[in-house]
This record gives structure tokens, sequence and C-alpha cells, in this order.
């Protein structure tokens, strides 16, 4: 025989071991044929094939570093092996690195034309697995930084019995020592506000000031939990509720946002104990219902959502926050119900619900929240179509709101919903981020639109940095994705097969929700 002939013979062998259950014998077989096989380039297939069956026996084995690098010795020899690709891809799946198991999975799919449905679900698994291990390492390893400016507004707007917030309103009673945090806060120098305290916090003095000392630690927690400064927020909340000076009012808040931190990290009995505690402290707090009624409603528990809801504006009719989440929470109900019978709404049962958002209009005709009236009343119209009306409480909305971000990001998605103007859209992107870096909707948004226009590179670019700007596990999950996504449909863009199609099935669906509504939620 010749060496081949012999190689071959091993081969053989080997498998009779194999569908045995002999899985060491089989290995002694394929190490044979290894040796004894010409390193010719003629003999290159039958030699990937000897590394592919010993593979497939140390797979038996449990051996996933030998599967492992007897799969790359195959692929070296034979690119085109998707058999070796696959078993790969299972091995590095058990060695957890799932990124590069995913890559070889994509890789099977390029070349099967994504028609293999078992292929498709096992990389749909994978992908699911990976991008939780991408939220949990960075949630552990999480910089401490100021979220957008909207953000933060957002987040006081929610707050408007907050015992430091609410001092702004009558700046002729604020302690000394809380002049320069305050003015760093009205200034919108949120990234100051943590030392200003800590300074303050650290004096000699500090414990023989006044009980209002103690609204310093509250500022000072409030803008950790922003930062998402976890364990140095809850210390904080801690030392206030453990102090003889705190008064109801401020315990009441800390409970609050102490109940919205545990409800951020999914420890939902902690937070409806806190909220509970707060309720027994002060009942009529219309706060503690707002923000309940939210974790109720990011639940699904629609009917605890709607009881809530209408505590919190029966507790203070003037929650500017509260009332447009109940004017709002109604019409999704009833959208919700029309759309799954008819799909959408008819003009009259339109005009009846949208009744509650134009006394919006009269209510907070004069504050400072007037804006947001007419942005969601935009949203509505445009979810109905009503694109031209949309657009004009849009461009009112930024006339009296001409600094905030968030508007600009809506109106560029809008322009691209309405008259698919990709140039318009990502002008008034980039006008968001010039108004405020930290605008990671704009950021998702510019990649998205990076993804559709094949600017795939871009697009992971954008992704990236929404990523840094990410404050929570669901936004960090849906932006992996679309990361994710971005970097498939790049290879498949660098494949050599170019009959296959990309798909922007994703990026299509991001576009088809309101970036903001998802922050109101989330808020």
């Amino acid at each position: 025989m010749t060496p081949l002939q012999k190689a071959r013979q091993c081969k053989n062998t080997g498998n009779v071991y194999f569908k045995e259950g002999k899985y060491h014998e089989a290995i002694t077989q394929y190490n044979i044929a290894i040796d004894v096989c010409p390193r010719t380039k003629a003999n290159m297939n039958d030699l990937a094939i000897f590394y592919q069956n010993r593979a497939a026996a140390n797979e038996k084995l449990k051996k996933y570093s030998d599967v492992k690098a007897d799969c790359t010795k195959a692929l070296e020899l034979n690119p085109k092996y998707m058999k070796a690709f696959l078993r790969r891809a299972r091995a590095l799946e058990q060695l957890e690195d799932l990124e590069a198991a995913l890559d070889d999975l994509n890789t099977v799919r390029i070349y099967e034309h994504f028609s293999n449905k078992t292929t498709n679900a096992m990389a749909d698994e994978i992908l699911e697995k990976l991008v939780k291990q991408y939220v949990q390492e960075n949630l552990a390893n999480i910089k401490f930084t100021m979220p957008s400016k909207e953000f933060v507004r957002m987040y006081i707007l929610s707050f408007p019995k907050d015992p430091v917030f609410s001092r702004l309103q009558h700046p002729e009673n604020i302690p000394e020592f809380l002049k320069k945090p305050l003015q760093a806060l009205k200034d919108k120098k949120y990234d100051d506000i943590i030392p200003l305290c800590t300074e303050v916090i650290q004096r000699p003095e500090f414990d023989t000031l006044p009980s209002s000392r103690l609204e310093v630690l509250l500022l000072r927690a409030t803008f950790y939990t922003l930062s998402s400064s976890v364990d140095s927020a809850i210390q904080d909340f801690e030392q206030i509720l453990s102090s003889k000076d705190a008064s109801n009012d401020v315990k009441t808040n800390i409970l609050i946002k102490r109940g919205n931190l545990h409800a951020k990290l999914d420890n939902f009995g902690m937070a409806f104990k806190d909220f509970e505690l707060a309720i027994n402290m002060n009942p009529n707090y219309s706060e503690i219902y707002y923000h309940r009624g939210l974790v109720y409603k990011f639940m699904g528990r629609l009917d605890e959502t709607k009881h809530d809801l209408e505590k919190t504006i029966e507790c203070n009719p003037n929650f500017f926050m509260g009332y447009m989440q109940k004017c709002y929470f109604e019409y999704y109900i009833v959208k919700g119900v029309y759309d799954f019978v008819t799909a959408e709404l008819t003009n009259i049962q339109l005009i009846k619900l949208l009744r509650n958002f134009k006394k919006s209009f009269v209510k907070f005709q004069n504050s400072s929240e007037y804006s947001y009236c007419n942005l969601l009343y935009a949203e509505i119209m445009m979810e109905n179509q009503q694109y031209k009306t949309a657009d004009n409480f849009l461009a009112t909305a930024m006339e009296n709101d001409p600094e905030n971000a968030v508007f600009c990001v809506i109106r560029a998605i809008f322009q691209l919903h309405w008259k698919n103007d990709f140039d318009k859209t990502v002008e008034l992107l980039n006008k968001a981020l010039d108004l405020d870096e930290k605008c990671e909707m704009a950021y998702e948004a510019l990649g998205c639109i990076a993804a559709r226009r094949g600017n795939l590179e871009e697009a992971v670019k954008f992704f990236d940095k929404a990523l840094i700007l990410c404050r929570t596990s669901t936004e960090l999950t849906d932006i992996y994705n679309l990361r994710e996504d971005a970097k498939l449909q790049l290879k498949i863009k660098n494949s050599p097969d170019s009959n296959i199609l990309q798909s922007s099935t994703r990026f299509e669906v991001e576009f088809s929700s309101c970036a903001y509504k998802v922050r109101l939620k989330r808020h």
C-alpha cells in the first residue's frame, strides 16, 4: 500500500471504532492516519478529514481544547470545511468563547445562505448568551459617568417635591453650604455636583451643621444614582435613613429613589418593600405612586399601573409627569386593544382619547414642561399617520425648548419615517450631539442609519459610543443586539458569495418605535 492508502485504511478502522463507541482506539487510528499521510497539495482534503474525524472522537470525550485544535488544523487544510466550522463552534461554546463560536456559525450560515434552520437556531441561541455575557461584563465594569442632560432633566421632573431640587424655586432660603452644589445643578454642570457635595461632607464641621446638611448627602446620593454608582448611592441613602435628624419628606424621597434602584437591578421585591415603607410614612406623597406605577408598567401589571397613576394625580393634580403618563397610559391601553381588533383607531375613537392630552395644553401652557405636551401629542399624531400635524407640533416643541437634544432625535426619526429623508435625519442627529454629546439615542439612531446605508464599520462605531452611555441592562441588550447584527452584515458584505442579501430587519424595527417613549418608560 502507498502511504495515502495506509492512512485511509487507518481512518476507516478508526471510523469502525468510533461507531462502536471506542473513542480512544479511534483516536489511535486517526493519529496513525495523520502521521503517515503525505503532506502534498493533492492530499490536503484527506488530511483535513483525518483531523476532523479525530476532533469528532475528542468531542465525544469532551476534550474541547483538542476539538478546537483539530478543527482549526482541518480548516487550515480546507478553508471551506463547514463540518469543521460547526464542530469548532460547539467546542468554543463549551470553552465559553462565545464570540468565536458565533463567528464560526455565521460563516456556516452565510455559506448555507441562511437556509439551515438548525444552524440558524444554534446561532441565535449563542447570540443570546453572548449578549447576556456582554451586558454582565459591561455592568460589572461600568464607568461611573453622568448621563445626558435630558436624562437628568427628566429625572428631576419626576420628583417635583424633592427637598433639594425644590430649593431652586426659593434661592433666598438656600443654606450657604448648599449654594455651590445647587448652582451647579441650576447651571446643568452635573459632573461637578458629586465632587462639590463631597467637599462639603468632608468638612470637619459637617456634623455640627443644621439638619438640612442631610440634603447634601441626598443630592450626592441622587447623582450617584444617576451615574450608576449603586453602592455609593445606597451607602449615602442608608446614612440618611439612620439619622434622627432626617425629616419624613427626606426619608420618603430616599425610599422612592432606593426602590427605583432596586427595580433597575431587577430586585422587584426589595423595590416594592421600599415603596410600601414610603407609603406608610407619607401616604399622600404622589411621587411614590408615580414611580411604583412605572415599575408595574414595566412588569406588565396594567391594573396596578392604572391604579397608581390615578392615585398620583389624585395626590397632586399638577404633577406634570404623572399627568402625562396617565394620559399616555390610557391611550396605550385603548390603542393596544383596538390595534388587536382593527389595526387602527377610528377618528371618533382617536378624538376621544386625545381629549385629555388637549387639556394638558391649557393646564401646563405657562410651565417649563409645555414643550413636552407638544412632543407627546406629535408622537400620537405620528402613530396615526397624521404627519403634517405631527411635524407642526414637533416644530413647536423645538421652538419652545431649542436646547433639547432629545427633541432633535425625535424629529430626525420622524423625518425618516415621513419623507425617507436621510440627509435631514443625519443633520438633526448631529445637531442633537452638538447640544449634548452624551445623547445616547442620537448615537444609536446614527448607527441604525449607517447600517441601513451599508456603512457597517461606521455603524459599529456609533453603537460602541451608545454602549458607553447606556444605563440599564435593557438598553445594553438592545444596543448589543444591533451591534452584533451590524457585524454580521459586515461579514456578509465581505463574503465572496455575492448572492447573499443583507438583511436590515432589526434596523427597521428599531426605527418603528419612538426612542423617546422608551426613555420615558425607563424613567
